[in-house]
């Protein structure tokens, strides 16, 4: 081989090397359509969210809708979880990706370990509401109800293991009263079950509770969220009601496969958190009372060490377990 050859060799080489390293460091990213795994079926929630941002994320690329329903997340945090961290598979979870860790004896993926966090999407809160029947105006009056029916008092979820349930279990333990907890097939049964009186008290999403409120067949005490709604100014929340510290967010955010390159996390982040900013994905969230976030992977990772801790403690208290 000549001089001049192996010279070109090595610059062959050269390029190919850097090549390699640009690839791997996420500057020729993406190349391809993109996975957004949704873990519930088609309609609303999570799927009304990925759906809605997918039209506004600027990556270049597709983001293609994959929804794998099943086990409350978990089947489509396994699918990520197994994914290559390519940054060409990415999941969207809700807040019962940190309650799972605590409320399942085993999982097929290690929750702190195996996902890269993207951003927190959105922030949901639910609504404390009474049957209208209930003399309790306020949630200070509520429990003191609840402690003069001396563990009589029903309340309705979405299923064991929701964020109702706990939600309902932590404001147990902070207003020191009990109460029986009946379970139902999702927020819409829960919901008729208050309306009709089968049980007393419930914490509902607001798109479920601000038409039964405004047609009075709901009261609703309180919001679960750290400050009132613009739009329902005159609805305190649980936390200034006399409960500090108070609060159950029905959170949704973004995870990648561990692993994924940091160059990538971060383009996917300014993507998603881009997305939220676009007045109409912000109109579109705010008539369905949700808040967007777009945190940075270190808060979101930061956020979600503490929700598994904060909610670990309500499970092991209540003894909830998952359906």
């Amino acid at each position: 081989m000549t001089t001049n050859s192996r010279g070109w060799v090595f610059v062959l080489s050269l390029a190919a090397c850097v090549s390699a390293i640009a690839a791997e460091s996420g500057e020729s990213y993406p190349n391809k359509p993109v996975r957004l795994i949704v873990g519930n079926a088609p309609g609303g929630g999570s799927d009304f969210v990925a759906r809605l941002l997918a039209q506004h994320i600027s990556l270049g690329q597709t983001i293609v809708i994959d929804n794998r329903a099943g086990a409350g997340g978990i089947v489509a945090a396994e699918l990520t979880a197994n994914a290559p961290p390519d940054g060409y598979t990415m999941v969207v979870v809700a807040s019962s990706h940190t309650s799972n860790v605590n409320l399942y004896r085993k999982l097929p993926y290690d929750t702190a370990k195996d996902f890269a966090p993207v951003t927190q999407l959105t922030a949901n809160f639910f609504f404390l509401a009474v049957n209208p029947s209930s003399p309790a105006k306020t949630v200070s009056e509520f429990v003191a109800l609840a402690k003069a029916k001396k563990g009589a008092l029903t309340y309705a979820s979405a299923g064991n293991g929701q964020g109702a349930h706990l939600g309902m279990e932590l404001l147990k333990t902070l207003g020191g009263f009990d109460a029986v907890h009946v379970p139902y097939n999702g927020i819409g049964p829960a919901a008729v079950a208050l309306v009709s009186g089968q049980v007393e008290v419930a914490l509902l999403t607001p798109p479920t509770t601000v038409p039964l409120m405004k047609a009075g067949k709901l009261k609703v005490l309180a919001l679960t969220g750290p400050k009132r709604l613009a739009s329902l100014a005159d609805v305190p929340t649980v936390a200034e009601s006399g409960f500090p510290g108070y609060e159950v967010n029905n959170w949704i955010g973004v995870l990648a496969p561990a692993r994924t390159p940091n160059e990538i996390i971060n383009k996917l982040y300014a993507a998603l958190a881009g997305g939220l900013k676009v007045n109409e994905v912000v109109e579109r969230l705010a008539a369905v009372y949700t808040e967007p976030v777009g945190s940075t992977p270190q808060e979101f990772g930061a956020f979600m060490q503490a929700e598994i801790a904060k909610w670990g403690k309500v499970i092991k208290q209540s003894g909830a377990r998952a359906d």
